[in-house]
């Protein structure tokens, strides 16, 4: 995992990040991890794969025809 370092943080802003993270019942430093994900990674980010049921359901289902050779695969050799 990555380390970050954050310099010249103003006090109000430490201090409300303490008070968050105590509201939320964790460490300051979790509070920021926290608050750094949902702010890269939110909620309402597109997934493809629930798009992709989304509209499978809208038009009435997709049947798919998977054919596969039942022959063992071959592990990989690294020589």
């Amino acid at each position: 995992m990555a380390t970050v370092i954050v310099r010249n943080l103003p006090d109000e802003v430490h201090r409300a990040l303490r008070l968050r993270a105590a509201q939320h019942g964790r460490s300051t430093e979790a509070e920021i991890r926290a608050i750094l994900g949902q702010s890269v990674q939110p909620e309402e980010r597109l997934r493809v794969g629930t798009e992709l049921r989304r509209y499978a359901e809208h038009i009435g289902g997709v049947e798919l025809n998977i054919h596969r050779n039942p022959a063992p695969i071959e592990p990989a050799l690294f020589e």
